[in-house]
This record gives C-alpha cells, structure tokens and sequence, in this order.
C-alpha cells in the first residue's frame, strides 16, 4: 500500500529528528494547514501515573488540559484502544467540549511497543466531517509519526 501524500509530507519533514515534542508539534501543524474544515488538529499524552490524558501540542483554540481515562471521545477511545469517529459529538454521552463550535470528532490511539503514547484529536465545526477514508488516512499518519517518538 503506497504512503498517502500527508504520511510522505510528515515522514520527510521528521527524518532526522528526535526531538518528541517538536515532532508533535509539527504533526499537528501539518495536519491543520493540510486538512479542510477542521477547528482543532492535536494530542493528548498518556500519564500512566494518573491514568489521564494531558493536553500536548496542537493547533486550534484552547483545548483541556486533562481529560481521564475512559471520559470524552478521546478518553474513551484511550480506553478502548480503538479509533472513534463521531459524526455528531453532541450526541456521544459524557462528551467534553472544550469548544462549542465542533460538531464531529475523530480521536485515533497511539500506541506504540504495546506502550500508550497517547491520542491524535481532530475536531471540526461540521456534522459527519470524518468519513471511513479519512480514518484509514490518520491511521497510517499515526503509524508514520510513531516512527519518529
């Protein structure tokens, strides 16, 4: 299966490097500035000791800065290990919005030597804004980033 083009932007844009915050950082910006319609692109990271998530880098607004294990979208599909995508996130039950103006969600677990890293979050003000092709897109994303982390 050949890479998709946003997988071969973000493995040549992290050859070489090692550092993990500058390589989510630059993860998250490219997948805002590359991706139509959406209102958040980001990560929330593991902390084992208090079994949440804690805000990482991103681009968007303001976003929460901990969320626990098995709350929202994202702790849920933290809990569950499995990729989430919400059509209407008004809709998922103990929802967070960290901001009003999104309607669907799509949160992608990243894991990697059987270690939680944490998750890839992308919000949009759209209803149904992540179709099946766009979660296989992320998901290969992901497994490209965790290359580099």
């Amino acid at each position: 299966m050949t890479n998709s083009l946003l997988s071969q932007q973000l493995d040549a844009l992290l050859t070489n490097e090692t550092n993990f915050i500058a390589n989510l950082s630059n993860a998250s910006a490219l997948l805002y500035q590359s991706l139509s319609d959406i209102n958040w692109a980001g990560f929330y990271l593991y902390d084992e000791t208090n079994d949440e998530l804690h805000l990482g880098p991103f681009q968007g607004k303001v976003a929460c800065m901990h969320i626990k294990n098995g709350s929202g979208v994202c702790g849920t599909a933290l809990q569950q290990q499995k990729v989430l995508r919400v059509d209407n996130v008004h809709e998922f039950a103990g929802h967070i919005a960290c901001d009003s103006a999104s309607n669907s969600e799509i949160v992608v677990p990243l894991i990697k030597d059987d270690k939680i890293i944490g998750v890839l979050d992308i919000d949009s003000p759209s209803l149904s804004r992540f179709s099946p092709e766009d979660e296989v897109e992320l998901v290969e994303f992901s497994k490209t980033l965790l290359k580099y982390i």
